[in-house]
């Protein structure tokens, strides 16, 4: 039906819904920017925690192992170790003691070829961070324990003997207890970090698809740029739950009491590269939609249904897979979703609508590899599926019927029938292949 309101009421009604979509996009994203900071606050109170034992526990055992006197460095190496990136502390304390014995070696042997002064001192420091920089590729804690380690021997060493050894084992000493304090004392739950970690992945995209969902069934392709706009806003979400997956790892592998849930952090890590691959495929569906739209392109219903079924597909496959289910539900949903993207291929669709339909398919497997299943046995449920769905309204033609076989009845009455036949055309007692051609 047209429109009969005035011009100006309907430029109203256009200011007031894009008043209220800008009103909601700004409250979610105040919710979730409160739910990230929340995050960051735990986990800045953890690492706190972890450093302030670490230094405690490190220059307690310095003064008792190592003797008295000023063991800096050992606590010093504590909290380097802890406050490092999550997922890299054991490698930051075998840089950290490799490039503490790379700056001793170096920075003895130049001290004993040029001696001691300023300008050897600037040479020990740039050989010194050079040969690190060869070593490590990049800049990181090797290069500046190198470093610092060349201007210690090459200032301190004249005039303050055997700083080597105590500097050696103060760093050995610190990168230990800092690896058992996060090992032993304080590890993190992984899965408990993963699960948060990824909750902002899950809630956009269950949001995002319903919202893409309902923008095709009113054919509103505002509403389709703005899902686009969200869904390309996740990528510090993704680079989140990349860190925490490599954190999660380093927990499950150095933390014995953690060791249980080794598998079940494979499992997870599994799921979410799948995870990601089904955010890639959802920002695909969201510009083929308004591309869609603008092209005035036929948008069957069920296309709109396989998107919103594909985003209730999500929030179950969360709910199963954190509890541990079998994801039957799940499943069952990506049936429909395929079975209704197929529905909508019979019924007609141009260009983008087609990619649409591939792009549903696609990421019906990916969802369904993310709950557990194998790559064959994923895309052969989405084909089967599909296939259903193009049968509901274009069925297949009904193959040939074989002929029924003759009864018994009916093949001796055919018997009886070629006898007569015999007889009367033939000789008796001979068949007709059998008689003379006659001239």
């Amino acid at each position: 039906m047209a429109d009969d309101r005035p011009p100006a009421d309907r430029d109203q009604s256009r200011l007031d819904e894009t008043a209220e979509r800008t009103v909601r996009r700004v409250r979610h994203r105040s919710g979730q920017a409160g739910r990230i900071r929340a995050r960051q606050w735990e986990v800045t109170l953890v690492i706190s925690i972890q450093a302030g034992l670490a230094a405690a526990i490190a220059a307690l055992l310095a003064n008792m192992l190592l003797g008295p006197g000023s063991h800096v460095f050992a606590p010093a190496a504590a909290v380097g170790t802890i406050a490092t990136a999550i997922g890299q502390r054991a490698r930051r304390t075998f840089e950290l003691l490799a490039g503490v014995a790379l700056g001793i070696v170096i920075g003895d042997t130049l001290r004993f070829l040029l001696g001691s002064g300023p300008w050897q001192t600037g040479v020990v420091v740039t050989l010194a961070i050079a040969a690190a920089l060869l070593v490590a590729g990049k800049g990181g804690p090797l290069v500046g324990q190198a470093g610092g380690t060349a201007v210690l021997i090459a200032t301190l060493a004249p005039t303050e003997h055997g700083l080597e050894v105590p500097r050696i084992f103060d760093a050995l000493l610190g990168g230990a207890v800092g690896l058992v304090v996060v090992a032993l004392l304080l590890p993190i739950n992984p899965m408990r970090v993963l699960d948060r970690a990824a909750a902002p992945i899950f809630e956009v995209l269950c949001q995002q698809l319903a919202e893409l969902s309902q923008a095709l069934r009113e054919r509103d392709g505002t509403r389709t740029m703005g899902v686009l706009d969200r869904l390309r806003g996740t990528e510090d979400d993704l680079g989140r739950l990349h860190d925490t997956l490599s954190g999660a790892e380093e927990v499950v592998t150095i933390a014995p009491v953690r060791w249980h849930r080794r598998q079940q952090y494979h499992r997870y890590a599994r799921s979410a590269n799948h995870l990601e691959r089904l955010l890639l495929d959802s920002r695909a569906m969201a510009r083929w939609s308004t591309t869609a739209l603008q092209y005035q392109e036929p948008i069957p219903t069920e296309l709109a249904d396989a998107m919103g079924r594909l985003g209730q597909a999500v929030t179950v496959m969360r709910t199963e897979c954190k509890v541990g289910d079998d994801p039957r539900h799940t499943r069952r949903l990506i049936e429909e979703c395929a079975d209704l993207a197929g529905q909508a291929s019979a019924r007609g669709v141009s260009s983008f609508g087609e990619s649409l339909v591939t792009g549903l398919r696609t990421s019906a497997s990916d969802l369904l590899r993310a709950a557990g299943c194998e790559p064959d046995d994923a895309n052969r449920v989405v084909r089967r599926a599909a296939g259903a769905g193009e049968g509901k309204i274009h069925p297949p033609a009904r193959r040939q019927m074989r002929r029924a076989r003759p009864t018994r009845a009916a093949r001796a009455r055919r018997r009886a029938h070629l006898d007569a036949r015999t007889r009367n055309d033939g000789r008796a007692g001979l068949p007709a292949r059998e008689r003379p051609a006659t001239r």
